[in-house]
């Protein structure tokens, strides 16, 4: 059955999910375990606290806080008080978080104490402290209250017991009223844009499409109740929040948030937690078929693998099969601006297809290539998955949303004849080598087939000669003595003259984003 039309808002599923899973594991982080029961109640009582606080439907709500229980409750009463849910990047530092909750509006925030080392509060401070506004953050003046998930905070702020505690008037009662009052067409969250390139913009998204993209996505990935799912992606991301949290309440699976990447826990949790599902960028997988220690874990529970990138090496697929047993390997493609999913694998589907495309359009949306078929061309999109427009933003939504509902997404790909799709690059990272496209994605998989090469992003870069040639940054595998003509040599026997890079440096490791995406801009800049 539809998401959407069995749950009917975000607050349905969570109590849906309360009931139909009531005993099961929800959560489990360190030697925290919660039901599914004791999950619903917690939500509940974070959406009175919502009440209390005078959250209205709509309200812009911010969450500034790595993978946690505490992030899954405030988010997900928020939300149940019908706010609009604005998660932030962990990453960012003060000013590109004053930013995005500037741009939204956001009248409540919920923040992390000290993460990494960082202060979010004070770094807040530092970015937002002076203004006109008289709230915490004089620098925001929408922003009446912040909330530290945590047990103590500064004088103006509020910890997360005294903001629970707040909402202890608020009856049941009134909590499912105001949960009655949100449908299908209700705004459930506001996704900012990694904004590798310009300043983020608000994919905003609905309660329907949100439960009807993540019912697809679950059923075509299989996950089912009973999976014990490590949640290593960034609940700010969809693929984290969504394709993860909402997802097990869908199935019933237990949630196990990592809140930052790190393979020795990765590999630790899976041994410990019985791991079946395990999704995440391929750089994860790749460092945990590498790890020196994985034969010391036992990582035989783990049944499921869904990866995506321009760049998935068949070889990696054919590990992840041949040397971790792993029954289901799918890749996926989406973007915030079509609720983070467009095209998937399908099990069953050739290793082959699995690793050289993205899959096809999932049910409901429509995907096309602006150029012939089999021939690189902009991705467009259209379904029920494709955001109502850029928040307040109506300039940038009308540069990539056309009247006739297709989604410019900016990525290049190329279709074939059984509709799946292969993402060749973003069309701004393309570059032209004496009068040649180049598309690095397309470059960076045929150089990542090299045996040493374990990780590699190409950028174009000035030629006196030719406009542009190609520059590679290669991660070597470990103990290897590759040397840059060594591969050079090698591309030009792989690959056609234009697409080789006319240099190579190795590095330690590629920057990325938290989203786990090459931040290419970085290496434009050295």
């Amino acid at each position: 059955m539809r998401g959407d039309v069995e749950w009917g808002s975000i607050p349905g599923l969570v109590r849906s999910a309360a009931e139909r899973y009531a005993d099961a594991e929800a959560v489990v982080e360190g030697r925290t375990r919660i039901s599914y029961a004791e999950l619903g109640a917690r939500v509940e009582r974070a959406a009175a606290a919502c009440l209390a606080a005078g959250v209205e439907v709509g309200d812009r709500v911010g969450i500034w806080a790595p993978n946690s229980t505490d992030w899954i409750v405030s988010a997900l009463g928020a939300v149940s008080a019908g706010a609009v849910l604005v998660p932030l990047n962990t990453r960012f530092k003060g000013s590109e978080a004053a930013y995005v909750l500037r741009s939204s509006g956001a009248r409540l925030l919920f923040v992390t104490g000290t993460f990494l080392g960082t202060s979010y509060v004070a770094s807040l401070r530092r970015a937002a402290g002076e203004g006109v506004g008289d709230g915490p953050l004089p620098g925001l003046p929408a922003l009446e209250q912040v909330v530290v998930l945590a047990d103590d905070a500064p004088a103006d702020f509020r910890t997360w017991k005294d903001f629970l505690a707040g909402g202890e008037g608020v009856g049941d009662a009134e909590v499912r009223e105001r949960a009655r009052e949100l449908d299908g067409s209700t705004v459930s969250d506001i996704i900012f844009t990694s904004g590798t390139t310009g300043r983020p913009k608000g994919a905003v998204i609905t309660h329907a499409q949100t439960l009807r993209a993540y019912e697809v996505w679950s059923d075509l990935a299989g996950l089912r109740q009973g999976d014990r799912y490590l949640i290593v992606n960034p609940f700010f991301h969809t693929f984290g929040y969504k394709a993860g949290v909402i997802a097990c309440l869908m199935r019933g699976a237990t949630m196990i948030p990592q809140p930052v990447f790190d393979v020795d826990t990765v590999l630790a949790n899976i041994a410990a937690e019985r791991v079946s599902v395990l999704p995440g960028p391929p750089t994860l997988h790749q460092s945990l078929l590498d790890h020196p220690a994985r034969d010391a874990h036992d990582l035989s529970a783990l049944r499921l693998v869904v990866t995506g990138a321009a760049v998935v090496p068949l070889r990696l697929v054919e590990r992840l099969r041949g040397e971790l047993g792993v029954g289901t390997v799918l890749t996926a493609y989406g973007l915030s601006e079509a609720s983070g999913i467009v095209t998937m694998c399908r099990r069953g589907d050739d290793p082959a297809v699995i690793a050289s495309t993205s899959g096809r359009a999932i049910p409901g949306t429509e995907v096309r290539v602006a150029a012939p078929l089999g021939l690189p061309g902009e991705v467009l999109v259209r379904g029920f998955n494709v955001m109502r427009g850029y928040y307040e933003d109506a300039a940038a939504t009308a540069d990539v949303l056309g009247e006739d509902g297709w989604l410019r997404t900016g990525d290049v790909g190329v279709l074939d004849g059984e509709g799946n799709l292969r993402i060749t690059d973003r069309i701004k990272d393309m570059f032209i080598v004496g009068g040649f496209n180049a598309y690095p994605a397309e470059i960076e998989q045929l150089l990542g087939v090299h045996p040493d090469v374990a990780d590699v992003a190409v950028i174009g870069v000035p030629d006196a000669r030719l406009g542009e040639v190609g520059k590679a940054y290669v991660v070597r595998r470990p103990g290897v003595t590759l040397t840059a003509d060594d591969l050079i040599a090698w591309a030009r026997r792989e690959m056609a003259n234009y697409k080789v890079p006319r240099a190579v440096e190795f590095v330690g490791e590629l920057p990325r984003n938290a989203s786990g995406k090459v931040v290419k801009g970085e290496l434009r800049g050295r």
